[in-house]
């Protein structure tokens, strides 16, 4: 690991299989991380403990990625927060990105399936990050 970032991710998805590999990859990069398993409970944590960098996915249940983002994004208070979409719904969320008209583009967008050096490509480009090469292919190693 290359060291503690200090940065809090919040990483919101309902499949628990991607939520172990995004918190246990994310924490090996020195980030800290936060887990929502849908938009109501993301909600709850970005008002409760705002993260630095948010990870969406678009379908959840109780309130899908895209209505959180929408409703995200209008807060005067979290609005700033930079959103990664993480999402296997590209078409979804090109009709998302065509149809928005006061809602801004998120900051990064990845499709699945993903690779580390795209993931943490995006998160760099995003929160200015620097993380060395060597360590994103040896896990933080």
């Amino acid at each position: 690991m290359e060291g503690k970032i200090n940065k809090k991710v919040l990483v919101v998805e309902d499949d628990e299989d991607v939520i172990l590999y995004l918190s246990t990859w994310l924490s090996d990069q020195g980030f800290d991380v936060a887990v929502a398993r849908d938009g109501i409970e993301a909600t709850e944590k970005v008002k409760a403990d705002p993260p630095d960098l948010i990870t969406l996915d678009m379908v959840m249940p109780q309130k899908t990625g895209v209505k959180f983002y929408r409703e995200i994004k209008k807060d005067p208070q979290h609005g700033h927060i930079p959103v990664i979409i993480i999402t296997g719904l590209q078409r979804e969320f090109e009709r998302f990105i065509s149809n928005r008209r006061v809602t801004p583009a998120p900051e990064g967008y990845i499709s699945k399936p993903f690779g580390q050096d795209e993931l943490i490509e995006t998160i760099h480009k995003v929160l200015g990050v620097s993380c060395s090469k060597k360590a994103l292919v040896n896990g933080g190693r």
